[in-house]
């Protein structure tokens, strides 16, 4: 197999030596480094004694500029592909390049590394089982109500990017529709001033109101699995039970409405049911 005109490299989200063996030893040796700030990629490659070019590549870019690029490294130039932080190709606009280096039957490989996104679930203390990432959400009101209220509809967790200036107000909506659902603010991560504020939205909304520096990646806890619905058999085992400890037929019939799909009266008529058979 040749060796991949492209390579995809993750570099530090915050510590300059957060970043592997392997992606030191490509930035070293491919052709040309595009960046998405050329500058932040300076202060990386001057850290570690890296000599490759570099130039940039962003969400502005002439839209000509893939075909290019493309053109250059199908006469066999080998470049790397760097975000400002984390693995490229992560809300960035790298998938464009990516995508068209593929159709061109070029080779693209990565050197995987940090990445904000599972550093965050990792140190959030939170149920993440699965997750969904939700970049950043829209700036306009009610855009944003509607992502906030599609995260609290689903069972996984969700980690989404957020600025200083707006996590106090997220915040607080997620307060107004899902209160109990607990919350993690992961800011400043692996840098100096790293914190994880966890709570109920409500209090790390108050927390925040003024809002906070550096940033920010939230997690939003997955619902706690609920319990299978009892079926008509394991409906009166748990009647049975019940009554055996001596729990009062309301109080019985009150745990098997949330139990099982019946409505309060029908499970009330349950508990009456299995009491009359057990006399």
């Amino acid at each position: 197999m040749s060796a991949p005109a492209l390579w995809i490299v993750a570099t530090p989200i915050g510590n300059l030596d957060d970043i592997t063996l392997r992606a030191l030893k490509v930035l070293g040796e491919v052709d040309l480094i595009l960046a998405e700030d050329t500058r932040r990629t300076a202060t990386l490659l001057r850290h570690h004694g890296i000599g490759t070019s570099s130039r940039a590549f962003h969400a502005h870019s002439a839209a000509g500029e893939v075909d290019r690029l493309v053109e250059r490294m199908v006469a066999g130039e080998r470049f790397a592909l760097v975000s400002d932080a984390g693995t490229p190709v992560i809300s960035d606009p790298g998938v464009r390049l990516v995508a068209a280096a593929r159709e061109a039957g070029l080779e693209v490989s990565m050197a995987p590394g940090p990445s904000a996104v599972l550093g965050a679930l990792s140190i959030a203390g939170l149920r993440a089982d699965r997750f969904v990432f939700l970049g950043f959400l829209p700036r306009s009101a009610g855009k944003r109500r509607a992502a906030v209220e599609a995260m609290g509809r689903r069972s996984e967790a969700s980690v989404l990017f957020e600025s200083p200036q707006r996590v106090g107000g997220l915040l607080e909506v997620m307060a107004e529709l899902f209160p109990e659902r607990r919350v993690a603010v992961c800011r400043e991560l692996t840098k100096r001033f790293e914190e994880v504020a966890r709570g109920l939205p409500g209090a790390l909304a108050e927390r925040f109101a003024d809002g906070a520096r550096g940033e920010i990646t939230v997690v939003v806890e997955a619902a706690a699995e609920e319990a299978p619905e009892l079926d008509a058999e394991d409906r009166e085992d748990f009647v049975r039970a019940a009554l055996a400890e001596g729990q009062r037929v309301r109080q019985i019939a009150k745990a098997l409405a949330k139990k099982s799909e019946l409505s309060a009266s029908e499970a009330y008529e349950v508990v009456l049911s299995v009491q009359r058979d057990a006399k």
